[in-house]
């Protein structure tokens, strides 16, 4: 991917971001729903090659089993003289997830048992849910809740859980190879910006900026509800993602102006952990480095150990390390169209590493004599060593078996730079390169032919 590329498709501005994620502000999202087909919807007018898909409730998933539908028209609380204390249609964390239908009237005493507020954050409105038990319930601030005087209170909760059906969605960009790299995020939340929004938001941009860009591996984006929507689609795909995917990210928590912060994989040691600490070396060094015991995203599902998928999540201020989290307060005014540029330019950054990572080797016996390539000062002795050391360094560890990102990790060179020099050494006839699937494949191939002692199998889960 050139830069002359690169220079004729631009990425989305911090603006288009965040208009599109005004947009999607007000739905009314959930595990299923009118509101993630309408979201869904919405996204296919920026992706029109984005494929929906509807698997019925009551399906079978591993362990799982896909809920009823849940869709709500209104919701509202009235208190004894009549005011609304909360109304869905001013702001859909007032209604707990999936709560059954009812209109009753009761007395405070009894209300309070059904009322969900936050004594840290009293004007927030918290986000809370009860997918897989019957129920109801109303969210409001704790500053609201404690000025609730005693009497009849009429709840109305217009909604329904009835047979139909968990959507996502999933878009393939194919490229030279089969080789996939797989960009996921979720699209169940109701309105909350940076949990949920600024998620979808760099993922639409970022597969719109991809799908016109000549492509050496296949990416494959998928919009799914959290943790259901994802096994679901890993029931679906989970052979092919296995054999194909090398590199996975979730993408979620990336619109607010924290500190840049990645959550690894199980192993800490995939290729998806490279390409993410090389890059973010490179451009956010002083980002966050959590332990996956920290986890708490779909990144438990891609890394699961029966599925095993090189899977990370690079993200500004971490879920449930900000305390706007689950609540009203994760507005559209906690997010900013400069951090969602940048979100988007770090993923751009780690898909341009994918595509120019390359493996080098040198082609000469010796240290080549760089002089005569006009690579080397005319003049010895009391050379600076800083013009040279960048090729030099490249060339000592250019022996076939490392790729740009693990030289740039023992060296202390930029990806980048490396990657410059090391189109300049190949011009020059210093070095040739290699993909790193190439070079895998290679491995495999040997490893047939020799019979590998653990087992083709073995061999490609242990070296990818």
């Amino acid at each position: 991917m050139s830069v002359n590329e690169e220079a004729h498709n631009p990425l989305a501005t911090g603006d288009e971001l965040y208009a599109l994620a005004t947009r999607l502000f007000p739905i009314g999202r959930s595990l299923t729903g009118e509101g993630v087909r309408r979201t869904l919807e919405t996204l296919k007018e920026f992706l029109p090659n984005l494929r929906i898909h509807d698997v019925p409730t009551g399906a079978r998933v591993f362990d799982w089993t896909i809920p009823k539908e849940w869709n709500v028209r209104s919701a509202r609380l009235i208190d004894p003289d009549g005011h609304v204390i909360a109304d869905y249609t001013e702001n859909n964390l007032h209604i707990v997830g999936y709560s059954v239908p009812i209109d009753a009237v009761m007395s405070l005493e009894e209300l309070q048992h059904h009322l969900h507020s936050r004594p840290d954050l009293p004007d927030a409105i918290p986000y809370v849910t009860s997918y897989y038990s019957r129920g109801w319930g109303i969210c409001i601030p704790h500053k609201t809740r404690e000025s609730l005087k005693p009497g009849q209170y009429h709840v109305q909760i217009d909604s329904s859980l009835e047979p139909g059906f968990l959507t996502y969605a999933d878009l393939l960009l194919k490229g030279e190879i089969a080789d996939e790299i797989l960009i996921s995020t979720y699209i169940c939340h109701p309105s909350m910006a940076n949990n949920e929004l600024s998620g979808p938001v760099v993922a639409t941009f970022l597969a719109q900026w991809l799908s016109r860009l000549p492509r050496r591996y296949t990416y494959r984006f998928v919009f799914v509800p959290e943790t259901i929507g994802t096994l679901t689609y890993l029931q679906r795909n989970l052979k092919y993602l296995q054999q194909w995917m090398r590199a996975g990210f979730v993408v979620t928590c990336c619109g607010d102006p924290g500190r840049f912060s990645l959550m690894p994989s199980r192993s800490g040691a995939t290729y998806a952990d490279r390409l993410a600490q090389t890059v973010l070396l490179e451009h956010e060094p002083d980002y966050i480095t959590y332990s996956f015991l920290q986890r708490g995203s779909d990144e438990r599902q891609y890394c699961s150990p029966l599925i095993d998928l090189p899977v990370v999540s690079v993200m500004r201020s971490k879920y449930h390390e900000y305390p706007e989290y689950h609540t009203s307060l994760d507005d559209l005014s906690f997010i900013t169209s400069k951090a969602l540029h940048r979100t988007l330019k770090i993923y751009s950054e780690i898909v341009t590493a994918i595509e120019q990572n390359c493996v080098p080797r040198a082609t000469t016996f010796g240290e080549p004599q760089l002089g005569q390539y006009g690579l080397y000062p005319q003049i010895g002795g009391q050379v600076d060593q800083s013009k040279v050391a960048l090729s030099l360094d490249l060339l000592a560890y250019a022996d076939g078996t490392s790729d740009l990102l693990e030289i740039a990790h023992k060296t202390g060179h930029s990806f980048t730079a490396l990657r410059t020099a090391s189109d300049l050494l190949v011009k020059n006839g210093l070095l040739v390169t290699v993909s790193p699937h190439e070079r895998h494949r290679l491995r495999f191939s040997n490893a047939f032919r020799k019979g590998h002692p653990r087992g083709i199998r073995s061999f490609w889960r242990r070296s990818r």
